[in-house]
């Protein structure tokens, strides 16, 4: 028989509770169980008026708001408002009833504005270390990884900058369009914390910002973010990444994967000085001349330099990463390989040698000598430092920044990682409640199935 629905008005008022309404697998249900933020009124109560003004928007609905959004994917707080008008799982994940009316989208601004970057970051540092309280997360083997993330602004106003009018008016069209110098890059003048970067050499430049982040090994729980601008260089902030990790975890770290734009030998010299083992494809030497420097010989105990006939250079002035050796011309006046070796109009050698070139050439020897668990371990990199990228940007709105300027741009990191720490620690929390469940299953199923019990999963979730 043909069934009919009369769609009239329903009732408003119902017995129960919207979590009746939310289905167990839904993920504001999972990360609900695990999400503890009692400690974040007196975290904030610094920064509001106590007894003066109008009643703000108690600080945890407000931070259930947004990582509800970020979730979900829905990183705009107008749309954000609007999808939870008529979401029950959001409105049951911030505690608000049907009848109740939500906060109005500018307020998410005004919190953010007033708590500023570093509060956040207090909101993901928790589920950090609940991550490695619960052995979700080791800090022992780690992944290190950088991503541009494209700012929120257009290619109209990106425009070239010029120190000073009158350099701009002598300086040709030739010179402005160089590569040469970074006098005449483009700047955006709506978003300056923004710098124009690449993630390719045939790719166009575009203002973006720089996300680092450390991964750990065992489960993908993101240990550590940082945002910079885009052309900061991966190598100027590893160092001070893995020291941050190794104190929140209280764990020291073993080893740091990284890829071939962190082989640098400050890099190598630093995870040296750290006891990390760095699992890093060192860079093969540029060859740039007929007699490369890889046929010079450094003695790093007695801190000499012997070229490929076997003659001394001795140790010059320093410069701004690294130091001259220079070869006495005498020496190099009778030598078959000077026509080769020196530049025109020389009459010795003179090459820079970085301060901490030793490092690199063991590094170098280290990466010709990796076993079958160093090249596991760099193909399990790419899965955990650049899959944590393509999950943040697929899933999490992270493909874009939100809103423009520094401050903002980390704001959206930090509520990113900390969305996904939940989700990972939702997940081994249901893995550890299946497990129990299994095990108390095992053992009474026979007597289960005689008395016509039937165990879900999702009530025995609940009921824990």
């Amino acid at each position: 028989m043909l069934g009919r629905k009369e769609r009239d008005q329903l009732e408003l008022y119902m017995c129960g509770s919207l979590r009746d309404l939310v289905p167990d697998d839904h993920i504001l249900v999972k990360v609900d169980r695990v999400l503890d933020l009692s400690w974040l009124h007196e975290e904030v109560a610094e920064l509001y008026a106590a007894g003066f003004g109008r009643p703000g928007i108690d600080p945890e609905v407000a931070v259930r708001l947004m990582l509800a959004g970020f979730l979900l994917g829905i990183v705009h707080d107008r749309r954000l408002i609007r999808e939870a008008q008529v979401n029950v799982a959001i409105r049951w994940f911030i505690g608000f009833g049907l009848h109740e009316a939500l906060p109005d989208h500018s307020s998410l601004t005004r919190i953010r504005q007033r708590w500023g970057a570093e509060r956040f970051r207090t909101i993901f540092e928790p589920t950090v270390k609940v991550c490695v309280a619960a052995k979700v997360a080791k800090g022992e083997v780690v992944h290190v990884d950088a991503s541009l993330i494209r700012a929120d602004v257009s290619w109209e106003v990106a425009v070239r900058h010029i120190d000073a009018v009158t350099d701009a008016n002598e300086a040709t069209e030739s010179e402005r369009k160089s590569r040469k110098t970074g006098k005449y890059k483009k700047v955006c003048v709506t978003d300056p914390d923004a710098s124009m970067a690449t993630n390719g050499r045939n790719r166009r430049l575009e203002p973006a910002y720089k996300q680092h982040a450390v991964v750990d090994d065992a489960c993908g729980v993101i240990l550590d973010v940082e945002v910079t601008t885009g052309e900061t260089n991966e190598g100027q902030v590893i160092l001070s990444r893995l020291d941050a990790v190794a104190a929140m975890t209280g764990t020291t770290i073993k080893t740091a994967t990284a890829d071939a734009g962190y082989a640098y030998a400050k890099v190598f010299a630093g995870m040296e000085q750290r006891a990390i083992e760095a699992v890093i494809p060192a860079k093969a030497e540029p060859i740039r001349s007929p007699v490369p420097m890889r046929r010079f010989r450094y003695d790093a105990k007695h801190d000499t330099l012997k070229c490929p006939r076997g003659k001394m250079l001795k140790a010059g002035r320093a410069v701004k990463h690294g130091r001259f050796f220079t070869s006495r011309a005498a020496d190099c006046r009778h030598c078959d390989l000077a026509r080769l070796c020196l530049s025109n109009g020389r009459v010795n050698k003179a090459v820079v040698l970085g301060d901490d070139y030793p490092a690199l050439l063991r590094a170098r020897r280290r990466r010709e000598r990796w076993s079958d668990e160093d090249r596991a371990l760099y193909r399990r990199h790419r899965w955990r430092s650049e899959g944590y990228h393509g999950e943040a940007k697929t899933w999490h709105g992270l493909s874009r920044a939100i809103r423009r300027g520094l401050i903002n741009m980390k704001i959206q990191a930090y509520l990113t990682a900390a969305a996904v720490n939940l989700k990972r620690l939702a997940s081994a929390f249901l893995s550890i409640l299946l497990f129990v469940y299994s095990q108390e299953a095992t053992s009474s199923a026979r007597h289960s199935l005689r008395q016509g019990k039937v165990f879900g999963i999702g009530l025995l979730v609940a009921s824990a």
